[in-house]
C-alpha cells in the first residue's frame, strides 16, 4: 500500500537555501494534494549571554527588552516565510494556500521540528542541508541529523548547492 501524505513539515532556518529546499516541499504536496506547515526556531539566549546583559541591565529591563526583541524577530521571520511563498506562488497557483500555517517560536530547533511534527501529525519532515566533510562527503548538520535520528516519521532532506544564494525572500 502506498503511503498517505497529508501534511508536510516544512522545517526552516530561513537561510539562503530555503527557496530550494520550499521548492521541494511544494512538489510533494502539489504531487499528493497535502497541506505543509512551515516552523522555524529562534534560539534563545544562552545564560551566559543573558548574564552578560544582566551585569548592566536590571532583571525586569532585561526581561522587557528581551521579550520586545523576541516579537520583532518573530515578525520578521514570519513575514520573510510568507514572502517566500508569495514567491513560490507563481509556480504553483495553489502554493501559498498549501502552506496552511507558519510556526516561529523560541527554542532549540531540531526539538521544535520533532515535536510539532508529532502534535500535527506530519507524514513527512522537509528540511535542506549542506555541510560537508573537508573530503567532500556529505555530514549533516547538528539539527538534520537530530531531526533525522529522532523522527517516528520520514524526513526528506534537501541537499542545498554548494554556494546556492537567491535573492527576494
Amino acid at each position: 500500500m502506498l503511503p498517505k501524505i497529508k501534511t508536510i513539515l516544512y522545517a526552516t532556518g530561513l537561510g539562503p537555501g530555503a527557496p530550494h529546499v520550499l521548492r521541494y516541499a511544494l512538489s510533494v504536496a502539489q504531487t499528493y494534494d497535502a497541506k505543509i506547515i512551515a516552523v522555524s526556531a529562534m534560539e534563545p539566549l544562552s545564560t551566559f549571554a543573558q548574564s552578560l546583559v544582566e551585569l548592566h541591565v536590571p532583571h525586569e529591563r532585561s526581561e522587557q527588552m528581551h521579550r520586545a526583541a523576541r516579537e520583532q524577530v518573530r515578525n520578521n521571520l514570519i513575514a520573510r516565510i510568507e514572502r517566500l511563498c508569495a514567491k513560490e506562488q507563481s509556480a504553483d497557483p495553489q502554493g501559498r494556500s498549501r502552506v496552511s500555517e507558519i510556526i516561529v517560536e523560541e527554542g532549540q530547533p531540531a526539538q521544535l521540528v520533532l515535536q510539532y511534527a508529532r502534535s500535527k501529525g506530519a507524514d513527512v519532515i522537509v528540511m535542506g542541508t549542506h555541510r560537508h566533510t573537508m573530503l567532500g562527503e556529505a555530514l549533516l548538520g547538528d539539527t538534520a541529523h537530530k531531526v533525522l535520528h529522532g523522527s517516528e516519521i520520514p524526513v526528506l532532506m534537501v541537499r542545498i548547492p554548494e554556494g546556492y544564494y537567491e535573492e527576494g525572500f
